[in-house]
């Protein structure tokens, strides 16, 4: 499974995700992510930014309620029918 690395911009901690799906909408990347490689856990979506030079990826946790309910549907209908996804 591919894994990813958030750093915290508030506590500059760098947190490892596992990536459990992607899309893209209106031109941006989206990750579905989560902190578990198996079982029970939290779900994140993080959007993937690139730096102002063009060269590094960055990702930013997705905080917009119409942004991420719009997301929550997408990733729902994308995800296994055995995996239960609650936003």
């Amino acid at each position: 499974m591919e894994k990813v690395i958030f750093t915290d911009p508030e506590t500059n901690e760098a947190v490892s995700f596992f990536v459990l799906e992607q899309t893209q909408l209106n031109g941006m990347k989206y990750l579905f992510v989560t902190e578990e490689e198996e079982g029970d856990g939290d779900a994140y979506i993080l959007k993937e930014l690139r730096e102002e030079d063009g060269g590094e990826i960055v990702y930013e946790m997705v905080e917009d309620e119409v942004e991420l309910a719009a997301l929550g549907k997408i990733f729902s209908e994308l995800m296994d029918e055995d995996t239960r996804v609650e936003f």
